[in-house]
C-alpha cells in the first residue's frame, strides 16, 4: 500500500510533462511557420505521455474515476471546453456573416444608396489600387464597406518604394494616388493625403464612368434669357454643369432658333429658367421632339412667360405664377424667408425614393398644377408642407392668406414627373391638328379658411431677392388635398425607351443656380431629373453620401473664463458648503 502510493505520488506529476511538450510543439510551429522535425517531436511525445497516462490511470490509482472529485472536475473540464467551442463558433458566424449597425446622426460609416447599387450592378472586376503605405484605417474601413455590397470590387494597399514596377505600370507620380483598374483601363480617381483621405463620392463617379457604356448629351435651351451654363452674377448653372460632367454626360447649349430641329443625339433638353417667350417654331420643335419619345427638364419661375402653354397643356400641366409662401416656421430656423420654401415631403418615384424627410430649398417658387390626361402618368416630386399657401397678390403688403383674392392653401406641388408612351408616335403636322383630351374628374372643392396668417417683411437671407415673412404659427386650415394622387411610374413600360417620351415641370429655377445648388438635397434633385429623363433607369438615383456635421462649441473669452471658474472653483466649493452645512445639522 505504501509502494503505491509512493509510486502515484511521483508518476501523477509525470503526467504535465505531456501538456508542456504539447505546447512547446505546438508554439516552435507558430514561430516557425511550418512544422519542422523538432516541433513533430515534441508534439507526438507530448500526446504520448497523455494517452500513456490516461491508460495506466487505473492501474496506478485504482477507483480514481469513480471519485466524486474526478466526476466533479471531469465535468468542469467538459463545461469549460464546451464554452470555448461556443464562443468560438459564435465568433466564426460573426466573422462569416458580420453585421454592422451605424449610430451615428448622419449615417457616416454607411454607403449612400448609389454607392451601393454602383457595386452591386459590377459584372466584371473593379480593383481599387491605393499607392501609400502604412494603409490608413479610414480609407481601409471605406473599401471594406464597398466590399460587403459587392464580391466584384477588390482593393489593395501598396508601398511604391517595395513594389517600383507596380507603381510604374500605374506611372505613380506622388504617395498617395488611388486608381481604378478594370479590364485594360485605369484611371486616376484622386491622390490621398492626410488632410484629405479617400473620397465616396470621387470613387462612386470613377467607378460609374470606367464601368460605363455611355455617355449622354444634355442639351440647354439658349437665346430667351435663359441661366447661363457659366458663373454669372445672374444666377449662372456651372456648378449643375459640373455634376451632370462627373455622371458622364456631355453639356452643350442649343439655339432653336438657328436650327430647325433638335439633334439627333439629344438624350434631354433642359429649359432653365426662360425670361422671354419662345418662337412658336421653337415651341413646335419641343413637341416633335417629345412625339418622337424624347425628354424635356423644363424649369420656370414665377412672373415669366416662356410661351410654353400649348406644350405644357397637351401634357395636363399649368403654371399658375403664383408665390409659394411657407408659413410652417422651418426655414425661419436656419434664416430663410416665408418665400423660399424648405420642403421636406416627396412623392413616390425613383428620383425622389432615397430622400426620406431630407431637406431641399426652392426660393421663389410658383405650383405646378395638373390634370388627369388619358395616357400620361404623373408623379409629384416635390410637395411643400400643409402650413403653404399659394400667393395670388404678393404686391400686397402685408401678405395673409385670402381665398377671396384667389390664394390655395397647400399643400402644393412644386415638380411633377410625366411619362407617356407613343408607340406609334409621329410629329404633328401642324399644331392645330393635336387634340387635347378633357381632363376628367378635376377636384374643384377648396377648404374653408378659418384663421387669417399675418406677414410682417423681412429679409430672406436669399441672394436675388428680398420677401415678406410670415408668422410661424399662421397658416390656412388643414383640409382634403385637391392635388393629383401620385401615379407610380411603371417600370417595366421603359424597356421601349423610343417609344416612351417624359417630361419633368419645376416651378422653380433658383435651385438649381450655383447660389443654391450644394444646399441639402438641391442636387439630387437635379441630377437625379436628369438621370431620369435620359433614361438611365438601371443606375442608381440616391442621395449623396453624408458629410460629418460640425457640432464644435466657439465659445468667447469671457465664456471660456466663466466655464473654468464655474468647473474649477464654484462648483467644487458649493458641493463643500453642502456638505459642511449637512455635517453641521447632522453632528
Amino acid at each position: 500500500m505504501t509502494t503505491k502510493s509512493i509510486k502515484w505520488t511521483y508518476l501523477k506529476y509525470l503526467f504535465w510533462f505531456g501538456p508542456i511538450l504539447t505546447i512547446m510543439g505546438i508554439t516552435a510551429q507558430e514561430v516557425a511557420g511550418e512544422w519542422s522535425p523538432v516541433s513533430l517531436a515534441l508534439l507526438i511525445a507530448g500526446l504520448l505521455i497523455i494517452g500513456l497516462w490516461f491508460l495506466l490511470l487505473d492501474q496506478i490509482a485504482p477507483g480514481f474515476w469513480g471519485r466524486r472529485s474526478t466526476q466533479v472536475g471531469t465535468n468542469a473540464i467538459i463545461a469549460t471546453l464546451a464554452m470555448f467551442v461556443i464562443i468560438g463558433l459564435i465568433n466564426f458566424l460573426g466573422v462569416r456573416y458580420g453585421v454592422q449597425i451605424d449610430l451615428t446622426e448622419n449615417q457616416l460609416f454607411t454607403l449612400s444608396p448609389q454607392s451601393q447599387q454602383v457595386v452591386r450592378n459590377l459584372d466584371q472586376s473593379v480593383k481599387v489600387w491605393v499607392f501609400e503605405s502604412p494603409a490608413n484605417p479610414a480609407d481601409q474601413e471605406l473599401l471594406e464597406n464597398y466590399r460587403r455590397y459587392g464580391s466584384n470590387l477588390e482593393f489593395e494597399f501598396v508601398d511604391p518604394q517595395l513594389q517600383p514596377e507596380l507603381a510604374q505600370k500605374f506611372n505613380v507620380n506622388y504617395i498617395g494616388e488611388v486608381y481604378l483598374e478594370y479590364g485594360n483601363q485605369r484611371e486616376l480617381v484622386q491622390t490621398i493625403s492626410q488632410g484629405e483621405r479617400l473620397s465616396e463620392v470621387q470613387l462612386t463617379n470613377a467607378i460609374e464612368r470606367i464601368t460605363g457604356d455611355r455617355t449622354d448629351k444634355v442639351y440647354f435651351l439658349q437665346g430667351h434669357g435663359e441661366r447661363p451654363l457659366e458663373a454669372s452674377d445672374e444666377g449662372g448653372l456651372s456648378q449643375a454643369v459640373s455634376a451632370l460632367e462627373t455622371k458622364n454626360f456631355t453639356v452643350e447649349p442649343l439655339n432653336l432658333a438657328e436650327q430647325p430641329a433638335v439633334p439627333d443625339d439629344a438624350s434631354l433638353i433642359v429649359i432653365a429658367g426662360p425670361k422671354r417667350a419662345l418662337f412658336e417654331p421653337e415651341v413646335q420643335a419641343l413637341e416633335d421632339y417629345l412625339a418622337q419619345g424624347g425628354s424635356l427638364l423644363v424649369m420656370i419661375d414665377p412672373d415669366t412667360n416662356p410661351g410654353l402653354e400649348p406644350l405644357l397643356s397637351d401634357w395636363g400641366v399649368t403654371l399658375t405664377n403664383q408665390i409659394v409662401i411657407d408659413a410652417s416656421g422651418q426655414g425661419r430656423l436656419v434664416g430663410l424667408g416665408p418665400a423660399t420654401p424648405l420642403v421636406t415631403q416627396y412623392g413616390d418615384h425613383p428620383i425622389t425614393q432615397d430622400f426620406g424627410n431630407g431637406f431641399s430649398i426652392y426660393p421663389l417658387a410658383q405650383p405646378v398644377d395638373t390634370q388627369p390626361v388619358e395616357g400620361i402618368k404623373e408623379t409629384p416630386l416635390v410637395i411643400t408642407s400643409p402650413q403653404s399657401w399659394a400667393e395670388n397678390t404678393p404686391e400686397q403688403q402685408p401678405l395673409e392668406f385670402n381665398e377671396q383674392e384667389g390664394d390655395r392653401p397647400g399643400p402644393l406641388v412644386l415638380g411633377v414627373a410625366l411619362s407617356r408612351q407613343d408607340s406609334s408616335a409621329s410629329p404633328p403636322s401642324e399644331p392645330e391638328a393635336e387634340e387635347t383630351p378633357e381632363a376628367e374628374g378635376e377636384e374643384t372643392d377648396e377648404p374653408e379658411v378659418t384663421e387669417t396668417p399675418e406677414v410682417s417683411p423681412e429679409d430672406t437671407g436669399e441672394p436675388e431677392a428680398e420677401t415678406p415673412e410670415v408668422s410661424p404659427t399662421a397658416s390656412p386650415e388643414e383640409s382634403p388635398e385637391a392635388s393629383p394622387s401620385p401615379i407610380q411610374t411603371d417600370k417595366s413600360q421603359a424597356k421601349e425607351e423610343e417609344a416612351e417620351s417624359r417630361l419633368i415641370v419645376y416651378g422653380n429655377s433658383n435651385f438649381a443656380t450655383d447660389s443654391w445648388f450644394d444646399q441639402q438635397l438641391n442636387p439630387d434633385i437635379f441630377i437625379n431629373s436628369v438621370s431620369w429623363l435620359s433614361k438611365r433607369d438601371e443606375q442608381a438615383l440616391s442621395i449623396s453620401p453624408k458629410e460629418p456635421k460640425d457640432r464644435r462649441i466657439n465659445l468667447t473669452p469671457v465664456q471660456s473664463g466663466i466655464l473654468g471658474w464655474l468647473a474649477l472653483l464654484i462648483v467644487p466649493a458649493f458641493g463643500f458648503l453642502t456638505a459642511g452645512m449637512l455635517w453641521w445639522l447632522r453632528r
